[in-house]
């Protein structure tokens, strides 16, 4: 299912090929975030208009609302969101981190209370599995215990080792047959031992790829880098490496030269809300470069006579003048519009990486 198809002479970036069920993705590849099966403002049409692969959706959110039975009926959640590309899902394990007050962690599980209806769920390493396989998912994620940042040694030990042990009951889920692509989770906080142990035991259990998790959950910036650089040359070179929750533009250039794959990040959708813009500098762009993008405030008020297009790609036809407008007076074309910019930027950031490591230029 998974190839490298060329590696860069002058980095660890590599392109890639990785066949689903649903179509073949070329990496490395961005999946936008449709948490709730849906990317928040834009349609499954928009999103293949924009030559968005993949999408990635989340385990929990569906298992609360409106329930993995519902999507069953449906078919799949290709079918129930009318996307028809891969989709991947997250396993809930970063609901274990953002949900910390309504949870409660044990070897079986993680207990979570509803706050709407104070319903009581218990998702086990098997019932995730279960839940992604009845949704009907290309990729999923092993449920794993993640810890956020700051957190002393004794507790992201812990938490590591969980996680092995629940990553286990997650592959033993799942048959030689299945079509079913799970990825392994490697944890361990900011501590070097911990994220070596972690990657070595996760990649012993021989998973179809491999994640690492734990470094969008407010650790320093820099921080990713140090754990990239401990645990890349311990994961396997014929398989999918996944780097959770990041990024930024530079960040994701950052991590493709130390030879990641994959990427998913909120930023470029939650941003556009805001209405901060992500545009290229110059269309010709240094990638190994920080500065080859720039972020703009559309709610500025020197925008306000801007009559210069958005951008030159898809929504030339409108100006800042106008995307400043919508967001003044609270129209939500405004916060599609800059959905749009935004994820349109992040799209074409990976086909420009793609064509860099191919012209040995990354």
């Amino acid at each position: 299912m998974f190839k490298v198809l060329k590696k860069s002479k002058i980095s660890q970036a590599r392109l890639t090929e990785l066949k689903t069920p649903h179509g073949k993705i070329l990496g490395p590849f961005f999946m936008p975030v449709a948490t709730k099966a849906a990317v928040k403002n834009l349609t499954s049409e928009e999103l293949k208009n924009l030559n968005s692969q993949i999408l990635l959706a989340n385990t929990y959110h569906l298992m609360i609302n409106p329930g993995q039975a519902l999507i069953k009926k449906n078919g799949s959640l290709h079918q129930f969101m009318n996307w028809s590309g891969p989709i991947l899902t997250d396993s809930g394990g970063f609901q274990v981190f953002s949900l910390a007050k309504i949870r409660k962690i044990s070897e079986k599980g993680v207990e979570f209370s509803e706050p709407k209806s104070g319903k009581k769920f218990l998702l086990t390493p098997e019932l995730s599995i279960k839940i992604q396989r009845n949704l009907g998912v290309d990729l999923a994620m092993a449920f794993d215990d993640v810890v956020g940042y700051p957190a002393n040694k004794t507790k992201v030990k812990e938490a590591m080792e969980r996680t092995t042990r629940w990553a286990k009951r997650c592959q033993s889920q799942v048959a030689s047959h299945e079509s079913l692509f799970l990825f392994g989770i490697i944890q361990g906080g900011i501590y070097k031992d911990l994220r070596l142990k972690s990657a070595k035991e996760i990649t012993a259990i021989d998973f179809d790829g491999y994640a690492i998790g734990g470094v969008a959950v407010g650790e320093p910036r820099e921080k990713m880098k140090q754990v990239l650089k401990w645990v890349m040359s311990l994961l396997p070179k014929n398989k999918p490496r996944y780097l959770m929750g990041l990024g930024r533009p530079e960040e994701i250039t950052y991590a493709v030269r130390q030879g990641v794959d994959m990427f998913d990040c909120v930023i470029p959708t939650r941003e556009a809300r805001h209405g901060r813009l992500y545009l290229w500098k110059s269309q010709i762009s240094n990638l190994k470069s920080q500065n080859f993008y720039m972020t703009i405030n559309i709610n500025n008020a020197k925008f306000a006579k801007d009559f210069s297009p958005i951008n030159q790609t898809n929504l030339k036809q409108y100006s800042k003048a106008y995307l400043h407008h919508l967001f003044q007076t609270n129209e939500p074309l405004g916060m599609r519009l800059a959905t749009l910019n935004n994820l349109k930027f992040y799209l074409d950031l990976m086909k420009k990486i793609r064509e860099n490591i191919k012209n040995q230029a990354l």
